[in-house]
């Protein structure tokens, strides 16, 4: 890799309070990511979600030129791969056959986020090239002067991964979904789009919750009653004790107690209430950026039929309509969302590593491996409830 040029000096930061929030925010704030900005990282460190004992130590890096930060990205030095929800554990047990150390890596991401977007964020006053290759040759010293296994680039927006492929890192492809506003003037509009068969299932799913007496409300914002953060705790460690081994429960208390702060403005809750009640009996939490909408947690005290659609996907959808939205992403999930109006499509991890068995392994199978992924795509959307043209 061709270095930057010598005008630029590297940084690395163990924690966001160590960092400028102003001049971090000046080039994560224009960015579509709700959670590459100084306050959601910093709460995700403040509240003990992130850190040494979590197996995440922040190693976030800027890049200075005149005494400017033109460039920034969040990383974090791991020692397992638990809640990336990107898969290497197969190359990490070819590293150990080998007799090479996986671990510790670098990660590039938000912290427990299955969400497109992140980004590198530098300065509009950088040719876009240049600033991808600002930060990849930071990570890069990173990577030799620790003896790192490889440096990773998870849930990467569209042209980092283009850009990153060029500095010999390698793009791993993984199902996702994409919720888009094709202009529908409310939730009828939108059903409307569907085919008969799965607009009736639709709706048969939403008048067999409202005849089970359960009642759905919105609130975003300072709307939202404060109790509501800790009681979202409570059901997200629910939901993540329910599904055991495959949890991810990394957050804790003080994060959701957090969230009531500066990021209030950014939150919207869809709760379910049962008859006579006050206090909400499930709930789902979602994070807003402009025109932009993240499905991030939900959780219930009760099992009831249709619920989750409706807490999770409908009332959601219908909210985003209403109020502009243009694309929602839900998080990742089965064949359910690919019924119920999201569309299928691949996201991309990067990956570069440093183990020449291991990047050998990954180049020779990497190909099938997208290949297999791209059909799984398209198997997705052959579920798709919509018309045909």
């Amino acid at each position: 890799m061709t270095s930057p040029p010598v005008s630029i000096s590297f940084a690395f930061s163990q924690s966001m309070r160590e960092l400028d929030r102003a001049a971090w925010d000046a080039l994560a704030l224009p960015r579509p990511s709700p959670f590459l900005e100084w306050d959601w990282l910093d709460l995700l460190e403040r509240s003990g979600s992130v850190g040494p004992e979590k197996g995440w130590l922040p190693l976030h890096l800027t890049a200075s030129s005149g005494g400017q930060v033109v460039a920034a990205a969040p990383l974090y030095l791991k020692n397992h791969s638990q809640g990336e929800f990107v898969f290497d554990h197969v190359f990490a047990d070819a590293a150990k056959s080998l007799g090479e150390s996986y671990y510790p890596k670098l990660v590039a991401a938000s912290p427990f986020t299955p969400a497109t977007g992140y980004e590198f964020l530098t300065s509009p006053d950088l040719d876009p090239d240049l600033a991808c290759r600002v930060v990849a040759e930071g990570m890069d010293r990173l990577c030799r002067s620790g003896g790192l296994s490889g440096a990773h680039v998870l849930f990467a927006a569209p042209k980092l991964a283009e850009r990153l492929a060029r500095f010999g890192f390698q793009a791993w492809a993984h199902q996702g979904f994409i919720w888009e506003n094709k202009g529908y003037c409310d939730f009828d509009d939108f059903l409307g789009a569907m085919r008969a068969p799965r607009r009736k299932a639709v709706r048969r799913e939403r008048e067999e919750l409202r005849r089970s007496g359960v009642t759905v409300r919105l609130y975003c914002g300072d709307e939202i009653p404060d109790r509501f953060f800790p009681l979202m705790y409570a059901l997200y460690e629910r939901t993540n004790d329910k599904f055991g081994r495959y949890s991810c429960k990394y957050l804790t208390p003080t994060f959701f107690e957090g969230l009531s702060g500066a990021l209030r403005r950014r939150i919207l809750f869809t709760a379910a209430f049962l008859p006579g009640c006050d206090e909400p009996m499930a709930m789902a939490m979602f994070v807003r950026k402009n025109e932009l909408l993240f499905g991030r947690y939900w959780g219930s005290f009760k099992d009831v039929p249709c619920l989750h659609f409706e807490l999770c996907y409908y009332a959601p959808i219908a909210w985003a309509i209403e109020n502009g939205l243009q694309r929602f992403d839900p998080g990742m999930g089965g064949e359910h969302k690919a019924r119920r109006g999201f569309v299928s499509r691949p996201a991309y991890s990067l990956h570069r590593f440093a183990i020449p068995g291991v990047s050998a392994l990954f180049a020779r199978h990497i190909e099938e491996i997208n290949r297999l992924e791209e059909e799984y795509v398209e198997e997705m959307n052959a579920l798709s409830p919509f018309r045909r043209g």
